[in-house]
């Protein structure tokens, strides 16, 4: 588990990780002549990926508005040897085409990264275009590894990162700019290793995305109330980092997890996994699950609309925090 121990960018920064990713994948394959990039209907004219097709030939294949073949192509090519990043929408790769991700990829282990742009409820198009359940669909996949990175410049890292993993990999990303979680990106990065973002002794705070950022604000708005709050970039949520998890029971007096993403099976719930199955019981302390809730269809609006209402905003981590620590 990595420490970060310097101060957090300014609210106002942003970078977007669905630009970010592409550029980096296209750096990478300038020196990697076995990195293939597989991607459904996102190449328009002027994109890196228009560029990554023009520069790099037969190692670009964009099978349009099908995801299952995207996903069984790059299965294909990762057992035949290749580096292979599978780009589509998460809505769509992550519902469509599961079936493909589940039998083609992680049953055979094949050593794919499958990244789902649009993630959470970011593209603003309602349920239909949506990816809430990706999370718990994919962390429920033997051999599957899922990361939610916390920033633009994180999901870098992870591109990086992917290059020699051995198994295949789900990474959600946002669809346009969302805030900076570090001020700098020079910081040690490992795939299944939390960060701690922030220190603190009251509480933790526990995110991964752009729930991250959410937990960095609150901790500064409950400092100034006298809450002292860690804050845990749980950018890898399987597998999880279970010393992190175990650390907060021993060292905070309860838990908070926030994620853009179904409050059933996701980060909250293999959080709450780890505390209720602790042989320890003195040492399980109550956790708060923010996210969406599973007895609705969320409501239509932008990003910032839809986490205020449902309360995994900063000030619904506030709120959550407080009341647990009131108990």
């Amino acid at each position: 588990m990595e420490k970060i121990t310097w101060e957090m960018s300014a609210e106002e920064a942003k970078g977007s990780a669905r630009a970010a990713f592409i550029k980096k994948i296209y750096e990478l394959a300038k020196t990697n002549d076995s990195i293939c990039l597989v991607n459904c209907d996102c190449s328009p004219d002027g994109s890196v990926q228009d560029k990554f097709s023009k520069e790099f030939g037969d190692r670009f294949i964009d099978t349009g508005i099908m995801e299952q073949n995207a996903c069984g192509l790059a299965a294909g090519l990762a057992l035949s040897g290749k580096t292979v990043f599978c780009q589509a929408f998460g809505p769509f790769l992550s519902t469509r085409a599961i079936e493909f991700v589940y039998l083609d990829g992680a049953y055979n282990d094949a050593p794919v990264t499958y990244i789902g742009t649009h993630c959470g409820v970011t593209a603003a198009a309602g349920p239909t275009h949506a990816a809430v359940l990706d999370i718990a669909f994919m962390r429920s996949m033997p051999n599957m590894t899922v990361i939610s990175p916390a920033d633009a410049g994180q999901i870098e890292k992870v591109m990086e990162a992917a290059v020699d993993y051995p198994h295949p990999i789900y990474v959600r990303c946002a669809r346009g700019e969302e805030p900076l979680v570090y001020k700098t990106n020079d910081y040690p990065y490992e795939i299944g290793k939390a960060i701690i973002a922030r220190e603190g002794k009251d509480v933790t705070l526990i995110g991964c995305g752009n729930g991250v950022h959410q937990c960095v604000v609150a901790a500064e708005l409950l400092e100034r109330e006298g809450s002292d709050a860690r804050v845990i970039d749980m950018h890898t949520i399987a597998p999880l980092d279970k010393e992190a998890i175990y650390a907060a029971m021993r060292e905070t007096k309860g838990i908070v997890t926030c994620e853009d993403h179904m409050v059933n099976g996701g980060l909250g719930s293999a959080v709450a996994e780890v505390v209720s199955e602790c042989e320890d019981p003195s040492l399980r302390i109550p956790v708060k699950r923010l996210g969406l809730p599973i007895t609705e269809f969320f409501i239509q609006g932008s990003p910032e609309e839809v986490y205020a209402y449902y309360g995994y905003d900063y000030n619904g981590v506030c709120k959550a925090t407080k009341e647990l620590l009131g108990r």
